[in-house]
């Protein structure tokens, strides 16, 4: 329960904070984004591109777990992972703080979860990720990024947003609900991801046992079976 209230808190905070600043009132918002949907990143701070395309990047981190999560749920997840590519954490944090915990898998994989499940998608990530930083760290400018970030609503919002993605992962149950399904339950991987934003849930999903099929009958009998067992 603390954790959804510390989701909920971040998501309104950002969500009233996002409104103040209403950056698509600014007449210089839709220039840079029209410029950076077009990938005229060299009319752009190679900083400010790699941060928008990140924020691609951890939208899909977060699909290899709420689809197979989802699968559980009263709602469906590809809805809130849509609109996360559209406005990061203020359509994803929603999921995260209504879901209820599952970890049990029943029922087969298909192919989309096969493609999320594979370790390959995870380094495709990995390498992209990797590209990108090199790209900033290459040609990027970074005291024009910082005067940009205060004076740019639209590039202030996007760096604080990119922040709270690494912040939010590791404070979310899905990841634990998701080590849990794959019987992962040494701790010390759960905080070699967390002390490590971005990259660490990469390489979870780089390094994860593929998730195991289990039909819904035996999710069922093992349900039944811990319930007789409380009732003794």
């Amino acid at each position: 329960m603390s954790r959804r209230i510390a989701l909920f808190s971040i998501w309104l905070l950002f969500v009233n904070y996002t409104m103040w600043l209403a950056p698509l009132d600014r007449p210089d918002t839709w220039p840079l984004v029209q410029k950076l949907l077009t990938l005229q990143w060299g009319k752009v701070n190679a900083i400010i591109a790699v941060i928008f395309s990140l924020m691609g990047v951890w939208p899909m981190i977060f699909a290899c777990l709420m689809f197979f999560d989802g699968r559980m749920q009263n709602f469906r997840a590809w809805p809130y992972f849509v609109g996360a590519n559209g406005t990061g954490v203020i359509c994803l944090l929603p999921y995260l703080f209504l879901r209820d915990r599952h970890q049990e898998f029943s029922g087969k994989k298909d192919k989309l979860l096969r493609i999320l499940d594979k370790r390959s998608t995870g380094v495709a990530l990995l390498l992209s990720t990797i590209a990108l930083f090199a790209y900033a760290i290459i040609a990027g400018d970074w005291v024009d990024y910082i005067q940009q970030f205060q004076t740019q609503h639209f590039v202030h919002l996007i760096s604080i947003d990119f922040c709270l993605m690494c912040l939010v992962f590791p404070i979310a149950t899905l990841f634990d609900d998701d080590m849990a399904r794959r019987g992962i339950d040494d701790r010390r991987i759960y905080w070699a991801v967390a002390l490590f934003p971005l990259f660490g849930p990469l390489l979870y999903l780089c390094l994860r046992p593929p998730l195991p099929e289990i039909s819904p009958k035996v999710v069922e009998a093992r349900q039944m079976a811990s319930l007789t067992s409380s009732k003794l």
